[in-house]
């Protein structure tokens, strides 16, 4: 496998279309991609955005690849790619989809909000009748996206968007608990992850997510371990261990660098840390991953 870069690719294609939003519908017809722009030349590579993505399949499938796991989308289904999340397609077959891009600024807070409280999540297969009025919503943004001469252009897309995005949003939060109705162990772990998201790279010890939590490390940890099954510790070492694993496959700087990148001074410890969580060593997952 020919990959010559530094850090994963990140897709700038929002900051090129100036407004944040991009709404658009792509299909494929025999077996290749076609696309109403030519920004999507590159989804085929793993990449990050700058942006949420919102996918919803309407005919064929999709396979795509969401930070090392496969997920087959089919008609009447829709999945949300938060911005952190190394993703790239696989095939796209006989398909038509509708796609929503939009930047954080854009985005309604309290949406924002839900959209950092629910991801990662998997993909959603929706009942006929809601994923109807979902791609009703979206073909409603596509055609306000083509009349830029609209004196209330920008306002009245923001508006449409964030009104599909609310409905996407309102489909994942049917299925686990709301929020009110969870536990304290459960609301508890649910803040550790939260932290655990933006400071994985620099707080490595369990003591330093339960300062910040204003709880104690022995109640963090029974909170977490009763919610998920596992140790606080588990949970920061797998973030670490996937970080690196997005940074072995998609770049190429070493290993040593990618220890630094991820907060470890110590080089020999990150590498028995890798092996340890990953059963191989970190040159190994390379190695394998590229042939």
């Amino acid at each position: 496998m020919s990959r010559k870069v530094n850090h994963i690719p990140v897709n700038p294609m929002i900051a090129d279309l100036g407004t944040g939003i991009f709404v658009g519908k792509i299909y494929s017809k025999d077996s290749h991609l076609y696309e109403q722009f030519e920004e999507f030349d590159n989804i085929k590579q793993s990449h990050r955005d700058e942006y949420h993505l919102f996918f919803l399949q309407e005919k064929g499938t999709t396979t795509i690849e969401i930070d090392f796991k496969e997920y087959t989308l089919k008609p009447s289904s829709v999945v949300l790619i938060h911005q952190n999340q190394v993703h790239r397609t696989l095939s796209f077959k006989n398909a038509t989809a509708s796609i929503l891009a939009i930047s954080n600024e854009n985005l309604n807070p309290k949406y924002l909000k839900l959209l950092e409280d629910i991801t990662p999540v998997n993909p959603l297969s929706l009942k006929q009748e809601t994923f109807l009025l979902i791609t009703e919503a979206a073909s409603f943004c596509l055609k306000l996206a083509e009349r830029k001469n609209e004196k209330l252009y920008y306002s009245l897309l923001n508006g449409s968007c964030n009104t599909l995005i609310g409905l996407v949003i309102s489909q994942y939060l049917v299925q686990p608990k709301p929020f009110d109705k969870l536990s304290r162990y459960e609301i508890v772990t649910k803040a550790f992850k939260e932290l655990l998201e933006q400071n994985f790279a620099i707080a490595k010890r369990p003591r330093e997510y339960a300062q910040q939590l204003n709880i104690s490390s022995s109640y963090l940890n029974e909170c977490v371990k009763n919610t998920t099954g596992y140790s606080v510790s588990h949970h920061i070492q797998q973030r670490v261990v996937l970080e690196a694993k997005r940074l072995l496959y998609h770049s190429d700087i070493s290993v040593k660098e990618i220890a630094a990148e991820l907060g470890y001074d110590d080089y020999p410890y990150f590498s028995r840390l890798f092996t340890n969580v990953s059963g191989m060593t970190a040159l190994a997952f390379r190695n394998k991953n590229h042939d």
